[in-house]
Formats: structure tokens, sequence, C-alpha cells
């Protein structure tokens, strides 16, 4: 098990001086697969959804394509690092986004207001975070009916695919080494994190344990993330609703 403050601790390290290659080396890293995710997540986001907030944003990838996406809507980006954010404000600026709105700070600890979104995103953030506290922030800041959809790496579960995610972790610390520098850090120290990391059924306890509804948990490209998806009931939950919900 991962405690929180090593968590932390790897975000620093894993993430220091790399903004500026992040766009290309997370598509390489993930051999194109990050923009499928991507599409997969915004896949979730409902019909008509009006304010809308990314977790962890980054350089502004996910933000921006679901501002594109939901051209109408109000998009807000929330990021740890300042060096990460002053990607994603230029990336705004560039493209005239003037419904993107962006803060700086961890997403746990960032609670803009409550009740106030219809859905909630988030891509590589579940594994480093404090699920409890970014999931009771999520239920006080959705609206009711709103969803919530995480996205993150996970450890390949067959045999066969878990062979093809090492040779290619080893390949990526070699040429991957010499090519991006920056990332030598990741590229040595990731794969045994994500084997450590428990962040899937964690969150899917949680979310059953706090009361959301509708909670779906979906494998991708052979297991190497996943994606989940969960509702905040429409109406108050009561007792009953209560005791069948710590059931399940």
């Amino acid at each position: 098990m991962i405690d929180q403050h090593s968590r932390l601790a790897v975000v620093y390290r894993f993430f220091s001086g790399t903004g500026f290659s992040y766009d290309r080396v997370v598509n390489l890293w993930t051999c194109g697969c990050d923009r499928y995710w991507k599409r997969r997540i915004i896949g979730r986001i409902p019909a008509g959804s009006q304010d809308i907030l990314d977790q962890a944003c980054g350089t502004g990838i996910l933000t921006l394509r679901i501002a594109r996406t939901f051209p109408d809507s109000q998009v807000t980006g929330v990021e740890l690092r300042d060096e990460y954010l002053a990607f994603a404000r230029a990336k705004v600026g560039q493209t005239g986004q003037d419904k993107v709105h962006l803060l700086l700070g961890r997403a746990e600890e960032v609670v803009p207001e409550e009740e106030a979104f219809d859905c909630i995103t988030s891509s590589y953030l579940a594994k480093y975070a404090d699920l409890d506290i970014l999931l009771v922030n999520a239920g006080r800041m959705l609206r009711p009916g709103g969803l919530l959809v995480l996205h993150d790496f996970t450890y390949p579960p067959g045999p066969l695919f878990r062979c093809l995610w090492r040779a290619w972790f080893r390949l990526m610390q070699t040429i991957g080494d010499r090519l991006f520098p920056e990332w030598r850090t990741v590229f040595h120290e990731l794969p045994d994190f994500l084997r450590q990391t428990r962040w899937l059924p964690e969150s899917l306890a949680l979310l059953r344990q706090q009361g959301f509804v509708d909670i779906t948990s979906t494998s991708l490209t052979f297991g190497t993330s996943a994606l989940v998806s969960a509702r905040k009931p429409a109406r108050p939950m009561d007792s009953a609703d209560e005791a069948a919900a710590t059931r399940r």
C-alpha cells in the first residue's frame, strides 16, 4: 500500500521540469492510446452539461477537448503544479476559449462551490490522490444527478499483456531516457508504482460507501487503464437508501 504522503512526494518527483514535453511523452508512452482514452472520458459526459470540472488538468489536453466538445459549457480545470498550468493557460490563450477557467491547487483541496457542476472528470489523478477526500468533495461539488468520471492506469491482469507491458517499460527506460532525459524518474519508477496502487477497487468501494449510484467500471486497452463513472443521487438519500448502498 502507498500512503498519501508518499503519493504526493511522487507527484513532485515525477512532474518537476517535465511540463514542456508532457504532451509528446504521454502520446508516445501510451502508443497513442491517450487520445482514445480521452475520447472515452468525453463520451461519458452527459449531454447538456453546463458546468464541467476537470481535476488535475495538467497542460490542458483533456480540458480543452471538453471545451471544444461542449462549446456552450463553462469548463474549469484544476492543477497542482504551476509549471503545468502555465502551459494550459498558454493553450487557452492561443485557442481563444473564453469559457475555460483554470485554478491552481491540489484537486482534493480545491472546492470551487457546492453543487456547482454537472460533471467532474479526471485522467491520471486517482492513483496519486487521497481518494476519500477527493470523492467526498466530488459529492459536494456535483449537482444532484451529476456524474463523476475517473480514468487512470491499471496493472494489466492477463499474463500475456503483462509481459508486453513490462517489455514496453524496459524499452522506454533505454530509448526514452535518451530522447526525454527529464522523464527518466518516471520511466524507471512508474512500473512499480502501478503494481502497488489499488485506486480502482478503493474508489469503487468508497463510491458505494458515499452513496453514489449507477457505478460502472470499464477496463480499457487490455487492462492497461480503467474508466470509472458514478452518479450523485438526484434526491437526498433517506435511511433506507443509505442502508442499501452500504450492503452493495
